[in-house]
This record gives structure tokens, sequence and C-alpha cells, in this order.
């Protein structure tokens, strides 16, 4: 289907998908896998996915306060889900985790800022990366998190199969 790839940029290349949004979203892939009322460990979330903790930590705070995820603090704490997996929309998350979906800050629809060296009505580059932003956005906003477990599972199944 779609990939999420990089992307060459005047600065250099910027990736659409960071370390930061694949790791928070393989933790909720994973928190969405938990039996209802079971909590998961960070380190058990870290190692299960091949997370560096200390930076899954930080990606956690930053899902509790988006409001995806809850903690519980003590002997028999962890994290869960803050709603059901089919609520929780990739976009969302990247957003909250990464930030714009636009591969250019002028294509951006939340944190737009016009370039210095174009007409932003005749920018054909401009044009193509509204198109860009706007298929990501097509993608991941319709995609929940349950939806891209199951599509995860399907794959694994077919590689299975086809091996």
């Amino acid at each position: 289907m779609y990939a999420l790839g990089i992307i060459a940029a005047p600065t250099g290349l910027l990736p659409m998908l960071t370390n930061k949004g694949k790791y928070g979203l393989k933790a909720l892939g994973h928190l969405s896998s938990l039996q209802p009322g079971e909590l998961a460990m960070v380190g058990d979330i870290a190692t299960t996915n091949n997370i560096p903790k200390k930076f899954l930590d930080a990606i956690l705070a930053e899902l509790r306060n988006a409001g995806f995820v809850y903690s519980r603090k003590g002997k028999y704490g962890g994290y869960y889900l803050a709603r059901p997996p089919h609520e929780i929309m990739i976009g969302h998350v990247v957003r909250v985790l990464d930030g714009p979906l636009a591969p250019i800050q002028c294509a951006s629809k939340t944190r737009y800022q016009p370039c210095d060296d174009c007409d932003i009505e005749t920018c054909r580059v401009r044009h193509l990366m509204l198109d860009v932003r706007n298929a990501i956005a097509e993608v991941l906003d319709n995609t929940s998190l349950s939806a891209m477990q199951s599509a995860a599972g399907v794959l694994a199944l077919d590689a299975a199969t086809t091996a």
C-alpha cells in the first residue's frame, strides 16, 4: 500500500516517520494486544519491541500527556491504553510524536510557513508536496491502531505461508 520513506529536502534528508514515531506506534501496538485490565511494564515493552528503555520512557510520557495511555505506579504498575484501539487513529499519534505530516513547511496545515523563494499559488513543488501530505493524511487518519495491528497479523501470516 503506502510506505513512509525519506524525501530529499534542501537541508538534507528528512524522515517522514522518526524513530520516536515508530517506537510510539510499536508501544501502542504492544499495549493493544493486552487483555482488558492487564498492564505492561516499560521494560517488557522495550525488550519485546527492541526499543531503548530510556527513550521509551519519554515517548510513553508524551503518549500519556496526549491521552493515549494511562499509567499506574507501584509494584504492580505499568501502562495500558486509555481508550479502545479502534478509537486511536495513527495520524493523530504520528502528529503528537513527530509533528506535521507535510514534508515541507509550506505544505503543512498545522504549522504552515511560506517559503522565501517561491509564490505559494504557482510553486509546483509546493503543490506536489500538498498532494503528498494529503495522501499521507488520508491513509494515517483513516487507519486505527486496531487496523494497523490486524494488517500486521495478515502480513505475518502471508510471509509464513509463502516461506
